[in-house]
């Protein structure tokens, strides 16, 4: 950014000024109608093409990315703000027979009440479920509303990849697209708008255990940073649980310009630049069987704003964690008012910070070319691959070395030298024999899931007081890949290497 002091082809940068709309200024697409609002500095619209350019650029997101094929299931995942109710009007909207160029796959909703982790009571939560049926009723679109608690019963098949198909070419696309209008022409109107007219609720009771459990697992959160990155990492669980169930191979998020340009600071700031191109792109193919779609990403939240208002886009406000928290609450409050400030000042800061995420990809290490990429070499929460085999010379090294020099002093003068000989037995209790072993008397030593984890899932687990308390299918998959790589440890010299015949 500039400074005030400086000086510019002889001007100084305090005396230019961006000059003020008139009030009588006329719209900047059909040069006719009145202007009701002002998007940047000359893009003046008034309402008709507003609704027109608003419509025309969702539409031509899906289209240019051609990720979503004919009458295939989308779950349009709505936490009730303005810019998912808005993506699902869009889609009603596309949907609907009058569209000039109609969307041609089947869309569910989905909603995660997180009102447990957040620290609503029933009757809130209660409140907003009702407002949120009434929305999703009116759609004709099944939905599902299901409580953030049912992370604790979910399987550990959530956290591993499944199988994709090849990448969609365009004329696989083009040819998938002849073929479903061919279809559509045998088959007849009215019964491909009644396909989507079912409606499917999905019981949003949860136990009280489950309540608790959700309960002990926030409040061993340290930090403000590490309950929103932990509740991000849940949520994004369930969807794809949800997702699979109900054989949806694609997941729109509602996530704004606005929104995209804070998370990319954010998680810059928070260790995960590896993963920036899968978080802040269009589309999140880590998870394998299903792709999360932002077609939301070229609005900004001024534009979302006016839509909502000026259309009449209902919407449903629910309090989150960090609702009337102040700016250094957390990293991703204080990344969000770090960069809302300077939008005020600077209009151009959201779409630069926006236009940089566009050039961002990821790289693929060796060993993920394969078709199949081993469930050890993704993260355990974030399923993104890891980012922590780095050689002795970088960053990540030496601060790792540091770490384990720390726990070391401190575990020096409380380690019992018997406790220690006791534990260079075997590692499986059912290989030993029943005479000559230790291991029977030992109790089992609580296994440290950091070494599955990226290098910014291990921050958030470094937040926390008991690793314990985290729900039973990640501990239960943490404790299966450790198994099976202390067993390839043990078999090594045994297996051929891939470059041998």
């Amino acid at each position: 950014m500039c400074q005030v002091e400086e000086d510019y082809n002889g001007l100084e940068c305090n005396q230019e000024k961006i000059p003020v709309p008139g009030l009588n200024r006329k719209c900047m697409k059909c040069k006719e109608g009145t202007a009701v609002l002002i998007i940047r500095v000359s893009d003046a619209f008034c309402r008709s093409c507003f609704k027109e350019y608003f419509i025309h650029k969702f539409r031509a997101m899906l289209g240019k990315n051609r990720v979503i094929f004919p009458q295939e299931k989308v779950l349009l995942a709505v936490s009730g703000g303005a810019a998912s109710c808005t993506m699902l009007s869009q889609v009603q909207e596309g949907l609907s027979r009058d569209a000039p160029k109609k969307l041609r796959f089947m869309p569910g909703i989905l909603y995660i009440d997180d009102g447990g982790a957040c620290g609503r009571s029933e009757d809130e939560r209660q409140a907003s479920i009702s407002q949120l049926k009434n929305i999703f009723t009116q759609t004709g679109f099944p939905y599902f509303i299901v409580p953030l608690e049912k992370v604790f019963s979910l399987p550990t098949s959530v956290l591993v990849p499944g199988t994709s198909d090849p990448d969609p070419s365009n004329p696989c696309y083009k040819q998938a697209v002849d073929e479903y209008l061919k279809g559509k022409q045998k088959l007849g109107e009215e019964e491909a708008v009644g396909a989507v007219a079912q409606l499917n609720l999905e019981d949003s009771a949860y136990s009280s255990e489950h309540k608790l459990a959700l309960q002990r697992l926030f409040s061993s959160l340290k930090t403000l940073t590490a309950k929103q990155e932990m509740l991000q990492t849940l949520r994004q669980h369930l969807i794809l649980h949800v997702a699979r169930e109900n054989n949806y191979s694609k997941v729109m998020m509602g996530d704004s310009c606005s929104r995209l340009a804070v998370k990319l600071l954010s998680n810059i700031a928070l260790g995960r630049g590896a993963a920036l191109a899968s978080d802040t792109g269009f589309s999140d193919p880590r998870f394998g069987d299903v792709v999360i779609v932002r077609p939301m990403r070229d609005y900004s939240s001024k534009e979302i704003t006016f839509y909502s208002r000026m259309f009449h886009v209902p919407s449903v406000f629910i309090p989150g964690l960090d609702t009337k928290s102040y700016d250094k609450a957390s990293i991703q409050r204080l990344t969000e008012s770090f960069v809302t400030n300077l939008q005020a000042d600077f209009p151009s800061t959201v779409s630069t910070i926006y236009r940089t995420s566009e050039k961002l990809h990821t790289v693929r290490p060796p060993q993920s070319q394969s078709t199949e990429a081993e469930p050890a070499s993704k993260c355990l929460l974030c399923l993104c691959a890891l980012d922590t085999t780095a050689d002795k010379a970088s960053a990540f090294h030496a601060t790792l070395i540091s770490e384990q020099l720390s726990q070391l002093r401190l575990q020096k003068g409380s380690v019992d030298p018997t406790v220690e000989s006791s534990n260079q037995c075997c590692v499986e209790d059912q290989t030993c024999g029943t005479s000559g072993c230790c291991s029977s008397n030992r109790t089992p030593v609580q296994q440290d899931p950091k070494a599955l984890l990226c290098y910014s899932c291990r921050l958030t687990i470094k937040d926390m007081a008991a690793v314990s308390t985290l729900p039973p299918y990640i501990l239960t998959e943490a404790e299966k890949r450790q198994r099976r790589s202390q067993m390839k440890v043990e078999i090594s010299e045994y297996l051929l290497e891939e470059d041998q015949d």
